[in-house]
């Protein structure tokens, strides 16, 4: 009797007594009513026989499994609500050896669950899977597969339910089942690899169109934690949190393999034009991996950019703006060791999107050729410049430098770099490049400091670009000067010469000055004169408008602030006294706007440089000459010229007098004060080189004329130099004839000169080099001596009262220096 009352009334007696005792303890946990729940009395005996003899198990869950099978079909489904919480509640209190084959029934009855038709037996079937997640075994499993329950999962987190509320509650348990899936596999090492991509290609897209079903919500709640309780439950909340979690959890090989369904769902939903949603996307992905993987994301970025390279501008731009926002989280240098080919990669679309600009059209990708939206290629255009100096500013000091080489290496110089050759190109395509390019530099120069200027900025370098402040177009001119600022500007007092005017006390401005370095001296002895003679150059063009002498202002200033020693002050005086002498030149074809401009550029600079060199004389004359000019010519003076509608007159009498600033007065109150008289007696004239070439002349030969006409202007002894030959087709055809002639005759002589050094006695060798080293020796002292000569008079050549020609100096090979002076 006491083995019948252990059973449910209605079974008979003498069967009961030969069921097994596990089947007795299963059927006493179910009660007569399903609404009175689960028998927590007889589920405790269940749980303790469980835990005494776990081979029972795997039968108790075949036997549980089977009776919910039954239940299912039979639509019990309050039997069905208890059969799962008694598996619940035995998967939390067994971790025995032997839990797997439990588990296995335990997944049979879930999958039963999933595959019902009902939402509440399916959301039933994922809560019980979740539980089961969290639960950390201690064997692992060699069979079990997830498989149906990633399709099945991903299946309801697109679920279309008519019921917005169920649609819901059916979507959450879809990525509540993922987020299960990615816990229970990620860490076995013996379970299939969840991060293959037959998965990943499943479960992101999943997350991701539960994400973008939420974009509305994440507007109005961007923290998780100001959100409300709702918003908390809400499915998009929940995804960004697995999103977070899977990401997480990857490793360095995983990472691929995550983020590419995020490029394809991106792709196939074109989700790039609007780019909020995908930007959205890869911060999330930014955030949540390692720091150390950023540089992977990147490199999947740039690639899926090259793939699209045919695309609509509208999808490239929308990838680049990703780009661009994923470059700013991944700060620190962890852009990768490839740090080139990221700008290799930018600056070849750059110049592809130029290209497709200049044709009008290129072969879409889905729809054949399209015609292309000038506006979009350079929404396009300036989206990729700002990436390159997004990009830039994660670098350290040293890649930066090397990343403005390379930059510079791109873009075409007349003679220097290879020009454009691709479809369209020509004068408008090398110039738009050109442009672009200089753009880019600019990014990446902006906020560029350096302790060592000349190593970080090499003739390489600055050669190439100071040559484009010789080019006839007004932007890149402009362009150039802007750079120039930015790699000079190294204590941000860039903004307080933002616009050009007379300042009476610089006190004001809270100018930051440091003593210039060693590395600061060597650099300005190396490239001041280059300096000098653009700045002097870049004021008569006549295309230069208020940008450019606000520019010009600019790096007056911050080159006597950052660069400057007592020879440099010196000679930015010469050459502000020299742009006043360029104003007034009769020879210059200038506007009447250009010569005002001029002359307040050098009144504001010298206003400036007196301030700096605290000579109270210098300061005084500065001042008597400004206050003149504010009686009576106010159009000499910024204040009038560089505004919205400048003041200037029609035309420009000559100036004298009290208006101008004299070198003779500078150079004596400064000779009071230790400086240099002598250099500052000598007016600055800029030296013509092989870079004028690159300026407006358009021929070669126009070039030569040029360099043969000023070297005999500017030559002291004119009248003693033979006429250049003259250089016709006829000259070129003979040289090109001779050619090969000429190399044979070398070829002889070479060979000649090897069989005598190896034949020949010592002593006639010997001889031999004696003479040419005599020979050498008188050359070396003929060109001294036609060579050195005293420093230029203001006045021209200095005369005696007979006519003849002052003694020479004493020849600098035979100074005497002290020991300090050489190094």
């Amino acid at each position: 009797m006491y083995m019948l009352h252990d059973f449910p009334q209605g079974v008979c007696g003498c069967c009961g007594a030969l069921r097994p005792r596990y089947k007795r303890l299963v059927d006493n946990i179910f009660p007569e009513d399903p609404e009175d729940g689960l028998v927590k009395a007889n589920m405790e005996k269940l749980t303790f026989y469980a835990l005494s003899a776990p081979e029972k198990l795997d039968r108790i869950g075949a036997y549980l499994s089977e009776r919910l099978s039954r239940d299912v079909a039979r639509h019990r489904y309050g039997y069905v609500c208890i059969a799962m919480e008694a598996l619940d509640q035995l998967l939390m209190a067994c971790h025995c050896q032997s839990i797997n084959l439990f588990v296995e029934s335990f997944l049979k009855m879930v999958r039963k669950l999933l595959e019902a038709d009902k939402p509440n037996l399916q959301i039933l079937g994922t809560n019980s899977f979740v539980k089961f997640a969290n639960i950390e075994e201690d064997t692992p499993s060699y069979h079990r597969s997830y498989d149906f329950f990633v399709s099945r999962f991903s299946e309801m987190c697109h679920s279309s339910y008519e019921d917005p509320d169920i649609r819901t509650k059916i979507r959450m348990a879809g990525i509540k089942g993922l987020q299960g899936v990615v816990r229970k596999t990620v860490n076995d090492e013996l379970q299939a690899n969840i991060w293959d991509p037959q998965h990943m290609d499943k479960i992101v897209p999943s997350l991701l169109f539960n994400l973008q079903s939420g974009e509305g919500t994440e507007s109005r709640s961007p923290s998780p934690l100001q959100a409300s309780k709702k918003e908390k439950e809400s499915p998009a909340e929940l995804t960004e949190r697995c999103f977070r979690e899977l990401l997480g959890r990857a490793a360095y090989g995983n990472i691929k393999n995550a983020v590419t369904p995020v490029l394809m769902h991106l792709d196939n939903h074109s989700l790039w034009e609007g780019k909020t949603f995908a930007v959205r996307c890869f911060k999330i992905i930014m955030y949540s991996i390692q720091s150390q993987h950023s540089h992977l994301v990147i490199q999947q970025l740039l690639g899926h950019l090259d793939a699209n390279s045919r695309s609509s501008a509208t999808v490239r731009a929308g990838i680049v703006e990703v780009l661009l926002e994923a470059a700013a989280i991944a700060a620190s240098g962890s852009v990768g060791p490839t740090v080139l080919e990221v700008f290799n990669t930018l600056l070849r679309h750059l110049r592809l999107s130029v290209d497709y600009e200049l044709t009008g059209s290129y072969d879409c990708t889905n729809i054949g050729t399209k015609i292309i939206k000038e506006h979009e290629e350079r929404q396009l255009q300036e989206a990729v410049i700002r990436t390159i100096g997004s990009f830039a500013n994660t670098l350290p000091t040293y890649q930066r430098s090397e990343v403005m080489l390379f930059i510079m290496g791109k873009i075409p110089i007349p003679g220097m770099h290879p020009m454009l050759h691709s479809t369209g190109s020509g004068p408008e395509g090398n110039r738009m490049i050109q442009v672009m390019l200089l753009k880019s530099l600019r990014q990446v120069t902006c906020g560029f400091q350096t302790t060592n200027m000349l190593t970080a900025l090499p003739n390489s370098f600055l050669d190439p670009l100071l040559s484009f402040a010789l080019l006839e177009d007004a932007e890149i001119r402009l362009l150039v000067l802007e750079i120039l600022v930015s790699l000079i500007d190294r204590h941000n007092n860039l903004p307080k010469f933002s616009t050009i005017s007379i300042i009476s006390d610089i006190s004001v401005l809270k100018l930051k000055v440091d003593k210039c370095s060693r590395q600061d001296n060597l650099f300005m002895k190396k490239h001041a004169q280059h300096l000098y003679r653009h700045i002097y150059l870049c004021s008569k063009e006549q295309s230069s408008v208020q940008p450019h002498f606000e520019k010009l202002y600019s790096l007056l200033a911050l080159i006597s602030m950052e660069l400057a020693n007592e020879e440099v002050v010196v000679d930015l005086i010469r050459v502000a006294l020299a742009l006043q002498d360029l104003a007034l030149s009769s020879e210059e074809t200038l506007p009447v706007y250009n010569r005002c401009a001029v002359h307040a550029l050098s009144s504001a600079y010298l206003n400036l440089i007196s301030q700096l060199t605290t000579v109270p004389a210098f300061c005084q004359h500065v001042h008597e000459v400004i206050e003149m000019r504010q009686k009576e010519s106010p159009y000499l003076l910024p204040e009038d010229v560089f505004i919205e509608n400048p003041k200037i007159p029609k035309t420009l009498e000559k100036l004298e007098g009290e208006l101008l600033f004299q070198q003779a007065k500078i150079t004596e109150v400064l000779g009071g004060s230790g400086y240099n008289t002598e250099r500052l007696a000598t007016p600055y004239v800029p030296q013509f080189t092989d870079e004028d070439r690159l300026s407006k002349r358009k021929s070669i030969g126009e070039t030569i004329s040029l360099q043969v006409e000023v070297e005999s202007r500017n030559s002291p002894e004119k009248e003693e130099r033979t006429p250049a030959e003259e250089i016709t087709f006829e000259t070129l055809k003979n040289a090109i004839v001779d050619s090969v002639g000429v190399e044979e005759q070398e070829k002889e002589r070479r060979r000649q000169v090897v069989e005598k050094f190896q034949k020949a006695p010592f002593e006639e060798i010997a001889a031999h080099c004696g003479a040419r080293a005599t020979m050498l020796q008188s050359k070396l002292n003929q060109i001294f001596e036609i060579t050195i000569r005293p420093p230029p008079s203001p006045s021209g050549t200095i005369t005696s009262s007979y006519g003849q020609t002052q003694s020479r100096s004493v020849p600098v090979y035979e100074m005497k220096f002290p020991d300090l002076c050489v190094y």
